[in-house]
């Protein structure tokens, strides 16, 4: 029998196999679907900032210039790419290999965590929470992107389906709904916003 493949060294897989054409293929549900989200995590954004799942490098141009940013992927192929982009864009960036799991910080090093279409696919989003929780002094905000589960159901029932195949194939969830989870770890939301039919939220909390 197959030896099952762990979920965390599957992302990490299916992630590197993604870098090189993941800016591509993701600009249009940015345009359409997730527009303006880049932005408002940058605009809330202050002091020392950990972008965890920093992906491509997305948020990288709209963190305020005198940030000091942090960036952890779990794909090393996802750190070229952003590190390319940072490059380009003049900034210096930390970019750190690790998992959003177990992150590699000390407790109450940084002021600001963001993490923008990371949770839908990390194995176990509760723990990265706490992570994330743990990391941030206190009174410092967390700051989520996401793709969640529809306050439509009709639109719930059609996201179900779909993440019956993503779940297997990206590992990739529809119907996760992170605020819950951040209440649970300890912070106050103190901004919240349900965009497209509430399958997009926007999440700004601080550390209690």
């Amino acid at each position: 029998m197959a030896r099952r493949e762990d979920p965390t060294a599957r992302q990490r897989r299916l992630w590197d196999e993604a870098a090189p054409r993941y800016d591509r293929g993701v600009r249009p549900l940015e345009r359409l679907w997730f527009a303006g989200g880049h932005e408002w995590l940058g605009a809330r954004a202050r002091g020392r900032v950990l972008d965890v799942a920093v992906g491509t490098g997305a948020n990288l141009p709209h963190y305020p210039p005198d940030a000091s940013v942090t960036g952890l992927d779990l794909s090393p192929r996802m750190l070229a790419e952003a590190r390319r982009r940072a490059a380009e864009l003049g900034r210096v960036v930390e970019l750190v290999e690790g998992d959003a799991e177990r992150l590699p910080f000390a407790d109450a090093s940084f002021d600001t965590v963001v993490c923008a279409l990371g949770l839908c696919s990390i194995p176990r989003p509760e723990a990265a929470i706490a992570e994330m929780h743990r990391v941030l002094v206190a009174g410092g905000a967390l700051l989520l992107l996401d793709h969640v589960a529809s306050t439509a159901w009709p639109l719930r029932a059609g996201q179900r389906l779909v993440e019956q195949l993503t779940i297997r194939v990206a590992g990739e969830h529809f119907t996760r709904r992170q605020r819950p989870l951040v209440e649970a770890a300890g912070f106050e939301v103190v901004e919240a916003e349900r965009l497209k039919a509430g399958t997009v939220e926007r999440i700004a909390a601080v550390k209690r």
